[in-house]
């Protein structure tokens, strides 16, 4: 026994958007054995957009009841029935939203008629609605409004079951696949291909473009994961509308594949990924030489052009250890610009003084110390490089390398961009497995 149902909306995920309309058509498999329809006011203003696409407006809700009002009979409608949909996920993740704010707890069998006439009847260009039942010979009467679409995913329901000659669909309600929860243009079989290793994972939207970057330590669990339960958020949502593919770069650790998370999403900065989008940089101590040949310190918001001696975050901390450099190396208040208040004027030749600034700095970085981490036990480990603590880099060294010569070692490693984050893990973890820690002093 299946409901297929079709819904409209005021936005894209339930979590901060209401239903308009809701049509429920009961099927046995074989014939339609009843319908139910319903406006519903949703409380908030259907914005314009909406208006526009589904011919919905404030006007013709205004009397409607609200989902609460209703929430019972569609709750009855609904118990014990197959919920089917076209992209299942959609329809089902505010319906289960609205009914728990209502009291009631929602829960069902899904079919997706996406994804079961792309198993069912392969080969068509477009599987959205328009597009298949175009390529079919179904008629829609009545295109987003939820009793069209609705009987139209009837017509396309029953067309699928008919050609169904390898038992997919029972397949799918048997639970033997993930593929109901997936998002509907995503392949199962990706995602079956994916290791159980660790590694960095890519979602790709229609056109191909990289949207999201994640990390794993088993990449096939962690791709399910993102799809395993019925979250109203936009983002869940948001990804089963844009994923249409995956692919990913298998890592020897967690530690590495963390670290080359960062990388790539510094590199491709994805839409889908904020939470490092914040993780840089903001100032750095930087040196140069002025018109008269004296080197000068400043401090400065980070520049992408220029090589920093150190970075870091915050104005103060940086304040702090330039005032620290200058207080060991007798250097000049005026010309680090720490004191503005008069121009600067040093009595001493340039050669002089410079010295002084190039020892301070070469103390500065020999506070800041050398080292390798490797990740792992494995045959062929992963070995990441701190270079006057900066993150350098990572790759794989071969035995007969001496480690700690650096200019060997840098001949088998993968220069990247340092960053705080980066520097941070890379930091935890040698404090946490000091014997994985190779101390470089050349």
């Amino acid at each position: 026994m299946y409901a297929i149902v079709d819904i409209e909306t005021t936005g894209g995920h339930a979590s901060a958007n209401g239903i308009t309309e809701v049509a429920i058509v009961l099927h046995n498999g074989r014939e339609t054995e009843g319908k139910y329809h319903t406006l519903i006011n949703p409380g908030i203003p259907i914005p314009r957009y909406i208006t526009a696409l589904t011919g919905i407006s404030n006007e013709m809700v205004y009397g409607a009841p609200t989902f609460a009002a209703v929430a019972t009979q569609l709750f009855n409608l609904l118990q014990g029935r197959v919920f089917v949909a076209h992209n299942v996920n959609f329809d089902f993740s505010f319906l289960r939203h609205h009914f728990a704010a209502s009291g009631l707890d929602f829960n069902a069998k899904k079919l997706c008629t996406v994804r079961m006439a792309r198993k069912v009847l392969p080969g068509y260009p477009s599987y959205s609605l328009g597009k298949i039942c175009g390529h079919l010979g179904i008629e829609i009467i009545g295109r987003h409004r939820a009793m069209g679409d609705a009987e139209a995913t009837v017509c396309l329901f029953e067309k699928v079951l008919a050609a169904d000659k390898d038992g997919a669909v029972v397949k799918m309600l048997g639970g033997r696949t993930g593929e109901t929860y997936l998002p509907p243009n995503l392949s199962a079989a990706q995602i079956e291909n994916l290791p159980a290793t660790p590694g960095v994972y890519y979602f790709y939207d229609r056109k191909g473009k990289i949207v999201y970057v994640g990390k794993a330590t088993n990449l096939r669990q962690r791709v399910r994961s993102h799809f395993s339960n019925n979250d109203a958020g936009r983002r869940k949502q948001d990804f089963l509308k844009n994923i249409f593919s995956v692919s990913h770069n298998a890592c020897t650790s967690e530690l590495s594949a963390l670290i080359f998370e960062s990388i790539e999403i510094r590199r491709l900065w994805p839409l889908y990924n904020r939470s490092q989008k914040r993780y840089h940089h903001e100032y750095g101590l930087y040196t140069y030489e002025d018109q008269n040949g004296y080197l000068r310190l400043f401090i400065e918001r980070k520049k992408k052009n220029l090589t920093a001696v150190y970075t870091f975050n915050l104005l103060h901390e940086g304040q702090i250890i330039l005032k620290k450099m200058v207080e060991e190396h007798r250097l000049d208040e005026t010309m680090c610009f720490i004191d503005r208040s008069r121009s600067a004027n040093v009595s001493e030749k340039a050669e002089q003084y410079n010295a002084r600034v190039k020892t301070a700095i070469a103390t500065l970085e020999k506070q800041l110390p050398t080292f390798l981490v490797t990740d792992c036990d494995h045959e062929k480990p992963n070995y990441i490089l701190m270079e006057k603590g900066r993150f350098t880099g990572m790759g794989s060294i071969p035995q007969n390398v001496k480690m700690s010569d650096i200019s060997a070692v840098k001949e088998h490693i993968t220069s990247y961009p340092d960053n705080d984050y980066i520097r941070g893990l890379v930091y935890q973890f040698a404090e946490k497995f000091p014997e994985r820690k190779i101390e470089i002093f050349s």
